[in-house]
């Protein structure tokens, strides 16, 4: 009873405060900027307007602060030794905001009064010009940008915090999972500390970054075999180490989802007045089959060497961004055939294959498509962009605090869940499903797996498990518990 009484008597936004560097009461100069809080913590370091600046900093040991009109995945190569990003465009679910917190890089986006020139190499920050090696401070959690450099307190984590959290981990057990979303074998150890159950998404397209880029722009432009087998191979490599950190887990292995506009900038022949909209997910299975196949054979790969060297691999394989039974069943024949191969491998053991609902199509769809799924991810993010209309990567900035200060809305959906619309299809999308397949795994997948107020609204719509950013998964931990003790 006491430990029960400890787990609803503390607040998940205290947990997040422990978690992240936080400015010193005092800060040293005034606020020069504001935008999307995008991800928690605080940082001081020197202005780098371009990757090299970033890698030069990091060489000579010196904080590096991102500073860029938006991020891509080519950027990535410089965001993961970055002390703090800023970038001017972007919301909660933009490519900056997403990889930052997913690292726990501190991080401000859609800061409205900076334009940066690369042809310059300068950048403004409203009437300030902001040069390479200039000191700048970051607060990712209140949404601020100083001129300078600021104290910034160091992130001391009690002891008592894995105690409780421990305690709140035997309050939901067996009631609502907490995965994370981890693309790489470094982030599912961070994941593991912080107490993960599982990945409940690994995005393969982020497999492919920095020098790697080109090997999944051959694939998609090329699409010969040498092409698709170094794309294979070195997936198999990744997913082996992240096998081994999850041992005995539950990994979820998103087929590729790549935006290409972000992948492919380089390439007119490719562009799409919508990519957001365009050839990506399960569109991309149907169009290049050949791209899918090589990824379940890499996958069923990975888990036969995790086998063969005495480990216990609990891989599944997930097709993004679908619309509609029909469709799933065309591109997991594809998958599926490549993934029987290896069940001998396996103990007798097959991979199951399972579709993320994404679209409100898909929602109104799950009776379809829980037919032809072993297992069933809603992905929140993309689920908010196209209810609402909203573009993830540039709205927030422009119209989310007028519209929160008329109460035209009540909090920012891409931060907590709207319930009324997306959480409605959400809910709805979970009994249909469960209705002609009552055992059927429901997870949620989008950062909204990672907010308290979100959770307790997932856990009374019966999802099985929620994953979040491996930062967020203390958070999460703790919100789940309290969730499952309220619905009691």
């Amino acid at each position: 009873m006491e430990q029960s009484e400890a787990v609803l008597g503390v607040s998940p936004i205290d947990i997040e405060d422990l978690l992240h560097a936080k400015m010193a009461d005092s800060p040293s100069g005034p606020v020069a900027a504001h935008g999307v809080a995008a991800s928690p913590g605080a940082a001081s370091g020197r202005v780098c307007l371009s990757v090299d600046a970033v890698l030069d900093a990091d060489d000579e040991g010196v904080p590096a602060v991102f500073v860029r009109p938006f991020t891509t995945p080519a950027d990535e190569v410089a965001m993961s030794v970055a002390a703090a990003i800023i970038t001017a465009k972007g919301g909660m679910a933009s490519h900056a905001a997403v990889i930052a917190r997913g690292w726990g890089i501190p991080a401000v986006v859609g800061v409205e009064t900076l334009s940066v020139d690369d042809a310059a190499g300068t950048a403004r920050l409203g009437e300030a010009e902001l040069r390479d090696g200039d000191p700048i401070t970051v607060d990712g959690s209140a949404g601020t940008i100083m001129m300078g450099a600021a104290e910034v307190d160091d992130v001391e984590i009690p002891d008592e915090l894995f105690r409780l959290l421990e305690w709140a981990d035997e309050l939901r057990a067996g009631r609502l999972g907490v995965r994370a979303n981890a693309d790489d074998a470094h982030s599912a150890r961070l994941a593991r500390e912080f107490g993960a159950d599982g990945v409940g998404l690994c995005r393969t397209e982020h497999m492919f970054l920095g020098e790697r880029l080109p090997l999944i722009q051959r694939a998609i432009t090329d699409g010969g075999q040498a092409a698709l087998d170094a794309l294979a191979d070195a997936q198999v490599n990744d997913l082996v180490e992240l096998l081994e950190v999850m041992d005995g887990l539950p990994v979820i292995v998103r087929l590729l989802d790549p935006p290409l506009h972000e992948f492919l900038p380089d390439h007119p022949e490719l562009v799409e007045e919508n990519p957001m909209l365009g050839v990506r997910g399960a569109r991309l299975g149907v169009l290049r089959p050949e791209l899918y196949r090589s990824q379940a054979r890499a996958a069923g790969e990975a888990a036969a060497h995790r086998v063969a060297d005495g480990g216990d691999p609990r891989v599944r394989v997930m097709v993004p961004l679908v619309v509609g039974g029909p469709e799933l069943a065309h591109v997991r024949a594809a998958v599926t055939d490549e993934l029987v191969g290896f069940e001998s491998r396996l103990g007798g053991r097959a991979i199951p294959v399972g579709a993320m609902i994404e679209t409100p199509r898909s929602a109104l769809a799950a009776t379809e498509i829980a037919g032809c799924a072993d297992f069933l991810s809603v992905g929140t993010n993309d689920l908010t962009q196209m209810t609402f209309g909203f573009s993830r990567d540039d709205i927030e900035a422009k119209i989310m605090r007028p519209y929160i200060d008329h109460g035209l809305l009540a909090a920012n959906p891409f931060e907590t869940l709207d319930t009324g619309g997306v959480g409605r299809l959400v809910a709805d999308a979970v009994a249909a499903a469960r209705a002609v397949r009552p055992g059927i795994e429901i997870g949620v997948c989008g950062e909204h797996g990672g907010d308290p107020a979100s959770i307790a609204f997932l856990a009374a719509a019966g999802v099985d498990y929620v994953s979040c950013s491996p930062h967020r998964i203390p958070v999460a931990r703790l919100a789940a518990a309290q969730a499952v003790a309220g619905s009691a």
